[in-house]
């Protein structure tokens, strides 16, 4: 499916690529198995250090999507609304989700 040609599709974004989707899918089921294996620890009941361990790891992993996704919106779609004489509204987006993304 081409993703611009979607009618549902905000016009102030810039859609991902097939290989951007597929990279964001792969980092989410990686969590997801992550997510999985500390459910398996606890049933398993494993030492709480270990557990919280494993939390901080897939905290990390999300953050890292997350800032990616950042990256990307910034480059693409904030670029895109300044090149287009919507920047203002574009940054205050951004900087609205920069602050729940930090919080």
């Amino acid at each position: 499916m081409n993703h611009c040609e979607d009618n549902n599709i905000d016009p102030k974004m810039i859609p991902r690529t097939e290989e951007e989707i597929e990279s964001i899918i792969k980092r989410l089921k990686r969590i997801e198995g992550q997510v999985r294996g500390v459910q398996k620890m606890v049933e398993d009941n494993r030492y709480c250090v270990d557990v919280l361990i494993q939390i901080s790891a897939i905290n990390a992993a999300l953050n890292k999507v997350g800032f990616n996704l950042l990256e990307r919106h910034t480059k693409h779609c904030v670029s895109k609304a300044l090149r287009e004489g919507n920047g203002e509204e574009s940054i205050q987006e951004l900087m609205h989700v920069i602050k729940q993304f930090s919080k």
